[in-house]
């Protein structure tokens, strides 16, 4: 699989590899400057501005290269996952990963392996960038860890003539966290290519992505009472002891993928076009120890068996479309083809716990886009798809956006997904005899969503939102980290809003969410309600040489009995009997970013009413929240 993609660059670069330079023929976006016109000496010569690097993923349109200084881009380029994280609580290491405060439904676990503590930051095959640049371009982001290591991401992308451009990208990180056996490393390697030929018919995409994520398990601390004494021998978090040692979690995520598109008449006539997609993608996840930790894992330990469990799952997809695209219209519609291998090393056939499943799985799939005199859009999206292994899917999303004044948006979304519980739920074997399980002859998991939001750009660029979720035959992990469904619907209303007013230089961002689950709440537990607040100045600096912000801004959750973590699924699983309930703490930060052309500075002083508050905050029960530090950020843009 790899040579092909590899023969597929060298021949998109052979059909139509031409270098741009500045006596180039082809015509020149109406973006780029003309600076000489070459009337004296015939070499005309062109200035790119910002508008000639764009970027897109595979279905949406293209976008200039964002390089803005908006408030909200700080929520996200700070972060390790580069995401906005509001609605989820980091655990005490940078790249430990999250507790989901909210109920939302990841894709990527729909008929795959994926855990839910290993899901923050994975790419799917929608969420890869392709480029266009005029320039070769390099991005650089930088942040420290905790104690020792850092994070850097960086991305180079060129145009190889007109036609063709690729790009590769590259994420490392290593921290080792404030408390013992905390070690995290992950890494992303990322090649992505887009060809488009001379006369237009014909377009490619393709991209090969590997990512790992590992983490050391410490199982939490052992003695709470230590922790919340406030005895200055335990400032040094490395001197309070943790369940576990030599615990070892790994996550491995690969895809090769290529999509192709072929117009067989004039495409400015005819916007007909035949699509080919076909890729494979392989999960990994591995738990494994040193040796056997009975006592806090509360279970007895088989005999000879190996100190580890594995498991994986493939899927080799391959889909055919037939599409029109015209901007009012869009449809695709088409069939698919799925073969699944779902593994589960080192079975225990005593116990009747099955080693490998797989399946051929036929299905449709269906795209649908329309837009009405500039005010009204529909996004449709459908999904079906049958096997003996998994049982039947159905998955549909509906976006409904119209705008009854200008810059005054109203959105409504009906999705709706039948499916499979994800495969960390189906079985699992270890050599502690309670934690092997068998989910038997399952029911598919049915999520029913109706929501709308309200967007009022030209009132303190406000927004508010609504959701409600019906859950049925819920999927979940009681106290005992062995799965069940539930016999009952799980109910969830939400309500919240953002927005962001402004006076003079000063400006104030805040963001609500309430909840409540309606009935079944204790298979759930989640906080009533979430909130943050951004009070900053911004203004210009150093003789308008650059720009600054400077604020403070708290993150706030009320107390809630929460679930707690299971490092030998890397799940979160409900409340034993011994548990406790967590948030109703304030996380406040200060900050003072900073751009310099190209070249922006993120300070913060993360959790900083810890230097004068005891640390009583947690991430999920035995497992504290990270204590004040300083988050040191570089992003740099490089337009060569």
């Amino acid at each position: 699989m790899k040579y092909l993609f590899i023969l597929m660059f060298i021949f998109g670069i052979s059909i139509n590899a031409q270098q741009v330079n500045k006596t180039d023929s082809n015509k020149i976006s109406a973006d780029t400057i003309k600076v000489d016109s070459g009337e004296q000496d015939s070499l005309e010569i062109y200035k790119p501005t910002i508008n000639d690097y764009l970027v897109k993923t595979r279905f949406s349109q293209k976008k200039i290269y964002d390089t803005s200084f908006a408030i909200d881009r700080s929520y996200i380029v700070t972060q390790y996952n580069k995401q906005d994280n509001f609605g989820k609580i980091q655990s005490a290491n940078v790249g430990g990963g999250f507790q989901n405060l909210v109920y939302q439904k990841n894709a990527e676990q729909n008929l795959n392996l994926l855990p839910e503590n290993k899901s923050f930051y994975l790419k799917g095959e929608n969420d890869i960038n392709y480029y266009d640049v005029k320039t070769p371009t390099t991005t650089f982001f930088y942040n420290n860890a905790m104690r020792n290591g850092g994070q850097l991401q960086t991305t180079y992308t060129q145009n190889v003539g007109k036609n063709f451009n690729f790009a590769i990208e590259y994420m490392g990180l290593r921290s080792q966290g404030l408390y013992r056996n905390s070690l995290a490393s992950s890494n992303n390697t990322l090649f992505s290519g887009h060809y488009v030929s001379q006369n237009g018919k014909y377009e490619a995409y393709a991209h090969y992505i590997h990512q790992n994520i590992n983490n050391q398990e410490n199982g939490g601390i052992v003695d709470l009472d230590v922790f919340l004494s406030g005895d200055s021998r335990f400032n040094n978090r490395q001197n309070i002891q943790t369940n576990l040692d030599g615990a070892e979690s790994r996550y491995s995520y690969r895809r090769y993928y290529f999509s192709q598109e072929f117009s067989p008449f004039d495409p400015t006539k005819y916007p007909f076009k035949l699509r080919h997609t076909i890729f494979h993608q392989g999960n990994k996840y591995y738990f494994s120890e040193t040796a056997a930790n009975t006592n806090f894992f509360d279970s007895d330990n088989i005999t000879n068996f190996p100190l580890s469990n594995k498991k994986f799952s493939n899927n080799l997809s391959n889909t055919f479309s037939l599409v029109w695209d015209n901007e009012k219209f869009k449809l695709d519609a088409g069939f698919r083809h799925q073969y699944l291998t779902f593994g589960n090393k080192n079975a225990f056939p005593i116990l009747n716990i099955p080693g490998y499943f797989k399946e051929q799985r036929i299905g449709a799939v269906g795209n649908l886009q329309i837009k009405l005199l500039d005010k009204i859009q529909l996004k449709s999206f459908l999904e079906i798809s049958k096997g003996s292994q998994f049982g039947d899917y159905i998955k549909t999303t509906n976006l409904l956006v119209f705008e009854p004044i200008k810059d005054y948006l109203v959105e409504g979304r009906l999705n709706f997904q039948s499916a499979y519980p994800s495969f960390n739920y189906l079985v699992n074997s270890s050599h502690y005899i309670d934690y092997n399980y068998n989910l038997q002859s399952p029911n598919n998991e049915i999520v029913t969503q109706i929501g709308g939001t309200v967007r009022l750009a030209k009132l303190f660029d406000t927004q508010f939102f609504v959701d409600f979720y019906k859950i049925d035959n819920y999927t979940y992990f009681n106290s005992s980290s062995l799965p069940q469904q539930s016999g009952s619907s799980l109910n969830i209303s939400q309500i919240g809003g953002e927005s962001t007013l402004k006076y003079g230089k000063f400006n104030l961002n805040g963001k609500v969410l309430f909840q409540k689950a309606l009935n079944n709440e204790n298979l759930l537990p989640m906080p009533d309600f979430i909130g943050r607040i951004n009070l900053f100045y911004q203004t210009k600096a150093f003789k308008k040489a650059a720009d600054i912000q400077a604020g403070v801004k708290v993150y706030y959750f009320t107390k809630f009995a929460s679930r707690e973590f299971s490092p030998i699924l890397n799940e979160y699983i409900l409340p034993s009997a011994t548990a406790y309930s967590i948030g109703g703490q304030p996380i406040a930060d200060v900050y003072i970013n900073m751009r310099v052309k190209r070249m922006y500075f993120y300070v913060e002083g993360q959790h900083i009413n810890q230097t004068f508050m005891q640390n009583k905050s947690f991430t999920s029960p035995n497992y504290p929240l990270y204590d004040f530090r300083l988050n040191l950020g570089i992003v740099w843009y490089l337009f060569h």
